[in-house]
């Protein structure tokens, strides 16, 4: 039987590191949803489109090529898979992400994507919003300096030289954001498993997630 899984949770919960791990595990697709939001907000930044202005976001959404290659992302071609974890995005998605029309056209891409099973799905709103009624539904989290702490360094990995501080700053605001927009804020989904990551390897946590999904036939 080939599941339908979302894991959902905040940002540096380890989301897209454990969905494609479990992916693996288990041969199916991947699909990061945040990726999505975040390679938007890349175009608008390119294009001088304001995070606010949503006519001038769905007429830039309707004019780019975004699709998923071989679980990399591609925005009119070109792989930005590592530039849409910039910080300069960081601080723009989730104002990107709240206008309801935005959620709307992305979501519909989502679920057709997911439509055949086989697939991990992770983001903010994975089970809650896109695929409410998934097969398996995660819910992971961490404390706020475990988070920052991971992304921070990914940034330096990256070559992004920033203060863990500032990182911790502007994730707690992220978090605020996300939990009070309007629309797919960000909540545990009904009937999710909820995993805190605070101290847990990835192998670790996708063990038991691959033990849940097995029970449940995948």
């Amino acid at each position: 039987m080939k599941l339908r899984i979302t894991i959902d949770g905040p940002a540096g919960a380890g989301k897209s590191t454990v969905a494609r791990e479990l992916a693996h595990a288990l041969g199916y697709g991947y699909l990061d949803t945040g990726a999505m939001y975040r390679a938007l907000a890349l175009a608008a930044l390119r294009a001088g489109i304001a995070p606010e202005d949503a006519p001038g976001l769905m007429r830039l959404l309707s004019s780019v090529d975004l699709r998923l290659e071989h679980g990399r992302l591609r925005l009119d071609g070109e792989d930005v898979a590592d530039e849409i974890r910039q910080p300069a995005v960081d601080r723009i998605v989730s104002l990107v992400a709240a206008h309801p029309a935005v959620r709307e056209a992305l979501v519909a891409r989502q679920r057709s994507i997911a439509s055949e099973g086989g697939i991990v799905m992770d983001g903010r709103d994975a089970g809650s919003v896109v695929l409410p009624d998934a097969e398996c539904k995660f819910f992971l989290t961490a404390s706020l300096p475990a988070r920052a702490g991971r992304r921070h360094r990914e940034l330096l990995a990256q070559g992004v030289r920033v203060d863990l501080a500032e990182v911790e700053r502007e994730m707690a605001n992220r978090d605020a954001q996300d939990e009070m927009r309007a629309v797919g804020a960000l909540k545990v989904p009904d009937g999710a498993l909820v995993v805190d990551t605070t101290g847990l390897g990835v192998a670790d946590v996708v063990d038991r997630l691959l033990r849940a999904c097995r029970e449940r036939g995948a």
